[in-house]
């Protein structure tokens, strides 16, 4: 009897690994849940670690640390605030540069260089001698961010599970969202051990241990910068046109909202008179409502449009800000209020994950993507002090909810009138099936 023939592997125009029998065409990519032979499964693996702890040491750690760099320094809360929203800002704008580098040489430089940046931004921050030398830390640290968050992340999923990318990107935001729940506690034991200098250097190498080696070693694969074999328009057309700025705006708008509501959440339910032990639970429990929202994606990703998915679910959002702001009680209401607008927040996170791909597919996604994210980014970084301004200006909680409301549903209408151009014959370059909904 003849020995079996080896199968061969190929890669995709859309760079996913996909295995064949010699001579049977049609051979289909590996999607997410699929056996593993090549271990793209381990990409997902690592990217699930290093983000949580990217996230976890760059970012989470400041909201504990915080008080206590005030309180030593004698540098002014608003000083200390102003320095991180600074690197906020600037990782922002680094990810259109992290985005292009990314589309031509892959997630592997870039993940692995911001993740050594970031060590070396912690440590000057945790050494920093003076104001100035903070400041330059968290430019740094925002710099690192643009190569360690989500958007690269998304980037190397999208570009190597293909149809099986929403299902890997869920997975990776329900890990990587318990980075706040796992590094603020431990965050708070390390500063009250050893103050907050010495805390972020353990958590730089923290960050150099995990991080480094992860990026390393788990982003290896080939990656293969191809064009598909029907070529879209240039991404300079993509840009510029409508649907992209409108989506962009949306997006954006969308963002502006919800950062500023979930960071005012708990002011909002003190001026109805709730108790902060209440209005604490309602800001855990919304938490959890995203991780929900986060659940249901994938079934909302098959069986509608993404544009109208997009404005359905910033819409809802909205509807609860608006909710929150209108009703006065009882306390069992708003936090149920609350957990919808959780599971809104959830859902938005992962339309901001997927709109890029699913209009003009995986091949250029990382590029388009990072400037797509880059006024995202600036909107979050600006959110809470927008938010705690409008307070201030009306003299309310609920006012400004109001007002983030009426932001949230121009962000649905906009995407709501922006054409899709996948629309009645879907992307000719992405194999997904939610690029073929009805």
């Amino acid at each position: 009897m003849a020995a079996a023939r080896p199968r061969r592997r190929r890669w995709t125009s859309d760079g996913l690994l996909s295995a064949s029998e010699p001579g049977v065409p049609g051979s289909r990519p590996v999607a997410a849940g699929s056996p593993d032979p090549d271990g793209v499964g381990w990409v997902l693996l690592a990217l699930c670690v290093s983000v949580t702890v990217s996230y976890g040491v760059l970012y989470y750690a400041f909201t504990v640390l915080a008080p206590a760099i005030s309180d030593d320094t004698g540098w002014s809360a608003t000083a200390v605030t102003t320095a991180f929203s600074a690197g906020s800002l600037a990782g922002a704008l680094a990810g259109i540069s992290a985005g292009r580098v990314l589309q031509r040489h892959g997630p592997r430089p870039v993940m692995t260089g911001g993740s050594l940046l970031g060590v070396g931004a912690v440590t000057l921050v945790a050494l920093a001698p003076s104001y100035p030398a903070f400041v330059v830390g968290w430019l740094l640290v925002g710099l690192a961010s643009a190569g360690t968050f989500y958007p690269p992340a998304f980037a190397a999923l999208t570009h190597w599970y293909g149809a099986g990318r929403v299902r890997a990107i869920t997975t990776l935001t329900l890990v990587a969202g318990f980075a706040s729940t796992i590094f603020a506690p431990l965050t708070a034991g390390l500063g009250e051990a050893l103050g907050w200098r010495r805390t972020y250097l353990v958590l730089a190498v923290l960050l150099l241990a995990v991080t480094v080696p992860a990026h390393a070693w788990a982003l290896r694969r080939p990656w293969h910068h191809r064009e598909p074999a029907r070529p879209g328009p240039p991404d300079r057309e993509i840009l510029t046109s409508r649907p992209f700025l409108l989506l962009t705006a949306s997006a954006t708008l969308a963002s502006l909202a919800m950062y500023a509501s979930l960071v005012n959440l708990v002011p909002l339910l003190l001026d109805h008179g709730i108790g902060l032990q209440v209005a604490a639970w309602a800001l855990g429990l919304s938490g959890a409502g995203q991780v929900a929202g986060r659940l249901a994606y994938p079934a909302l990703d098959h069986r509608v449009r993404p544009n109208p998915r997009a404005a359905a679910i910033i819409v809802v959002m909205g509807a609860t800000l608006a909710a929150l702001a209108i009703v006065p009680g009882p306390a069992l209401v708003l936090v149920v209020v609350a957990v919808l607008g959780g599971a809104a927040r959830g859902l938005f996170t992962l339309v901001g994950a997927t709109l890029v791909s699913d209009h003009w597919g995986p091949h250029r996604y990382a590029a388009l993507n990072g400037v797509f994210h880059a006024p995202i980014g600036i909107a979050a970084a600006l959110a809470p002090a927008f938010g705690a301004g409008i307070a201030t200006v009306t003299g309310s909680y609920a006012a400004l909810f109001g007002i983030l409301a009426l932001i949230a549903l121009v962000a649905g209408g906009l995407a709501a009138i922006a054409e899709d151009p996948t629309a009645g014959h879907g992307s000719p370059t992405d194999p997904s099936p939610s690029s073929v909904r009805a």
